[in-house]
């Protein structure tokens, strides 16, 4: 079926401007790059071939120029807006890796995490998901409100490691009172999320406890478990 028979709500252009582009598969925004399909192909079903054809978006986003060129029904007008578009993300992709924190020692991460929670008057929990070179991957807010040993599983934390493709992570937490001085139940709750770690091979790097006073960590006193 062509787009222009589609109901209105169904085409991509419509659909995009509506609902917002994350809300289109990957072969309604592929269809949008390419605007027009072929005599034996509609542009949603080409778009779609092209796909299949390639693997999927990052087989399409590794394809050389001759092999899209190749494709039946890409013209030159259509392989240079899909090469540029393809080009403009890795360029993204790019900057997106060069402007990531180097987390690789307690005095980048703290001043990072009190810039963003010094002030903050609710105590929250989370965890810096980090790669291979210690690098941010995502921050995590986990826990929100008055937080205990049984309110915070180890599921939840290495959850987000594991859907990050993390090499480690780092927890954090917020005192409302001001006072960054951990008390037994964050060393209590850091050693069973090390050890927790360790079976999923996923290192717990260090516990930083963020206040108006400042910020410490376990790490940097020594009380990171071992």
């Amino acid at each position: 079926m062509r787009v222009a028979e589609l109901p209105k709500p169904q085409r991509p252009r419509e659909k995009l401007w509506e609902h917002g582009p994350q809300q289109l598969g990957d072969d309604e925004l592929l269809a949008i790059l390419l605007r027009t399909g072929t005599r034996g192909a509609p542009v949603l079903e080409l778009a779609r071939w092209i796909l299949k054809e390639f693997n999927g978006v990052n087989g399409l986003a590794r394809a050389q120029l001759r092999e899209l060129r190749g494709v039946k029904g890409l013209g030159l007008a259509k392989v240079t807006a899909l090469a540029a578009a393809l080009e403009l993300g890795r360029r993204i992709a790019r900057g997106n890796l060069r402007d990531r924190p180097l987390l690789d020692s307690p005095e980048a991460v703290g001043p990072y995490l009190a810039t963003l929670y010094a002030s903050d008057n609710l105590e929250r929990f989370g965890c810096l998901t980090l790669d291979t070179r210690q690098r941010l991957i995502q921050l995590h807010e986990l826990h929100e409100g008055l937080r205990t040993q049984a309110s915070v599983e180890p599921a939840a934390v290495f959850n987000a490691a594991i859907r990050d493709n993390a090499h480690g992570v780092i927890l954090w937490h917020t005192h409302p009172s001001g006072d960054p001085t951990p008390s037994q139940d964050d060393l209590e709750l850091t050693r069973r999320l090390h050890q927790a770690g360790e079976l999923l091979r996923i290192a717990v790097l260090d516990h930083i406890v963020v206040g108006r006073g400042g910020w410490v960590s376990l790490r940097q006193r020594g009380l990171m478990p071992r």
